[in-house]
């Protein structure tokens, strides 16, 4: 029998581009165009998964999210908030009404999709979402690279330091490469085994307890979840069900979270993005890094959809005049370039007999100041005003 969803929208083109996406796909679609119809249907239809509009005349969303939590006969179906509405206020007032997704108008028909697939699983797999699975407001923002060498590690390590100091939020920065991990050798921190020790551990037990118990604040600011670099602990690339219940539980420990991936090395890697609020592709102005960033951010909106946002960096590693002047760059890529770090190589070299992050070093450096920049560009829209 095909599963049942229920859209609810006083919008009827989009009723009917939404039931369209979805018949395609096997499903049955049954629709609302207000609050009332819709916890009604809900009660009498018992959908599957409810697609959940925000502004309508009589019961907004949110509401209506509230009161099908409050109904036994409605409380464990899953809803996806799908609104126009995109700030970051709006998403937190979804998920604290009850609401286990949210989506924002126009979608892709493959994130509505996914979306949808990975919901209706979800539903199948437990009576009703337990309070660590359900997505919660952290802003999260993954950092990867189409290669290696072009510093993602050190990009995401330096930037969560401008991210604290200009927003004053709790910060979190996972390095999610293990067998990989650089960061406790930047730190100077006396372990690394967090990561780890997390992905071996049962699902039921990574919980924001164990997780916050494995995470290490320093005096910089941010807490951190550095990876090992023990050739041994390379297997757990390979534990994906366990990275991402801990990408989900460790957005619920701040309001900005920050994920190493470095280059894409974790398999399923495409699952573990789409839980990700932003993705920040870090590339270099020479024309094969550009080929292969290009291909990169052709492949993530293939799959993960147009609005997926995402923010690409370039870092200089190297002072040559043989490189692609900014114009060039974004011709290549087809994207503008949100920033230009310097290459830094006396302070790289600083930073590492010291065990100190490049931006510690010299905080007024032009370097520091590029990342200080980026912080803020990324902070406007996470915390706008």
């Amino acid at each position: 029998m095909a599963e049942k969803i229920l859209i609810v929208d006083d919008d009827q083109q989009t009723v009917h581009l939404v039931e369209l996406m979805l018949s395609r796909k096997g499903y049955e679609v049954i629709n609302a165009a207000n609050g009332a119809d819709a916890l009604n249907l809900a009660q009498t239809q018992k959908p599957d998964l409810i697609i959940l509009d925000v502004m309508m005349p009589d019961m907004d969303g949110f509401e209506v999210a509230r009161r099908l939590r409050e109904m036994p006969e409605t409380a464990a179906i899953p809803i996806i908030m799908f609104t126009a509405r995109t700030q970051l206020e709006d998403k937190v007032k979804g998920y604290e009404a009850g609401a286990d997704g949210y989506l924002t108008k126009p979608v892709h028909p493959a994130e509505l999709a996914a979306n949808v697939k990975a919901l209706l699983a979800r539903g199948k797999s437990q009576v009703a979402p337990q309070p660590e699975e359900t997505p919660s407001a952290g802003h999260c923002i993954a950092v990867i690279s189409p290669r290696g060498g072009l510093g993602a590690s050190s990009l995401t390590l330096n930037l969560s330091m401008a991210l604290y100091k200009t927003t004053k939020m709790e910060i979190i920065a996972a390095e999610l490469q293990p067998g990989h991990g650089t960061w406790a050798l930047d730190l100077g921190l006396p372990n690394a085994d967090g990561l780890s020790n997390l992905l071996e551990t049962p699902l039921e037990n990574i919980t924001p307890a164990t997780v916050k118990e494995r995470l290490i604040k320093t005096k910089y600011g941010p807490s951190y979840l550095p990876a090992s670099d023990l050739l041994k602990d390379f297997k757990l690339v390979n534990a994906i069900d366990p990275l991402r219940k801990l990408i989900k539980t460790l957005t619920t420990l701040a309001p900005i979270v920050l994920l190493d991936y470095g280059i894409m090395m974790i398999p399923d890697i495409l699952s573990s993005l789409a839980l990700s609020d932003e993705i920040l592709i870090i590339t270099e102005p020479f024309p094969a890094a550009a080929r292969q960033t290009q291909t990169l951010i052709e492949q993530i909106r293939q799959n993960l959809g147009e609005n997926h946002l995402l923010t690409v960096v370039a870092i200089n590693r190297t002072r040559s005049e043989m490189q692609l002047t900014a114009a060039q760059l974004e011709e290549n890529l087809g994207v503008p370039v949100s920033i230009f770090i310097p290459p830094a190589p006396e302070i790289a070299y600083q930073a590492g007999l010291r065990s100190m992050p490049l931006s510690v070093i010299q905080p007024e450096s032009l370097l520091t100041q590029q990342y200080e920049r980026l912080a803020k560009d990324l902070a406007e829209r996470i915390a706008p005003g």
